[in-house]
């Protein structure tokens, strides 16, 4: 019993499972009832703000998601009014009379289709990749199709384009699709390079 007391006196746990130390162990006489009313108000005051700063975080969420929508709307819109003229042209010649326009002049009109076309594209930053023959092949802005041999064309560079690409500032949307002169044949009577006569 005394051993008991003694352990209590000291400030110790008298369970075996206990890990508690003297320092953790504070005597309830030691706190003041205005200690106690400073904790709580303190904790209700942390309360508070934690609901406050979660509720201003959940409204900020609210407005970006809206924010989000109305620009992803306002761009959308942004677009069709500048390709909606577009298609005006597309529905004015398609409204010609067969036997009253001639070749010439269907493709002279599809061709100031095709060029207010690209100006509203590029309204949008949006730019073509057409290489030119002769041009070194980009990996980066090109999409070898195959190898085609051509007049005057170095090896390793573009001998064919067989449809443009196109960017949105430095992001390639559609790489240019292309054909790549072939390596120049060795001739198989020149010596091996590097092989000297025996």
């Amino acid at each position: 019993m005394h051993k008991h007391k003694d352990k209590k006196a000291k400030g110790e746990c008298c369970s075996e499972q206990c890990s508690c130390s003297d320092a953790e162990q504070t005597p309830a006489e030691e706190y003041s009832p205005e200690d106690y009313e400073a904790l709580v108000a303190e904790r209700d005051d942390l309360r508070t703000k934690y609901q406050r700063a979660l509720a201003d975080y959940q409204n900020a969420q609210r407005r970006f998601t809206a924010d989000m929508s109305a620009a992803r709307e306002a761009g959308v819109e942004r677009v069709l009014g500048s390709l909606i003229p577009v298609l005006d042209h597309f529905d004015l010649a398609l409204s010609q009379s067969t036997g009253k326009v001639s070749a010439e002049q269907v493709l002279a009109g599809v061709t100031m289709i095709r060029d207010e076309f690209n100006r509203a594209m590029g309204a949008f930053g949006v730019t073509p990749i057409s290489p030119a023959i002769g041009d070194e092949f980009d990996p980066a802005q090109h999409a070898a199709l195959s190898q085609l041999a051509a007049p005057g064309v170095e090896p390793g560079r573009v001998s064919g384009v067989y449809q443009v690409g196109y960017r949105v500032g430095e992001r390639v949307v559609r790489p240019a699709k292309v054909t790549i002169a072939p390596p120049a044949e060795q001739d198989p009577d020149a010596p091996a390079e590097g092989r000297g006569d025996a």
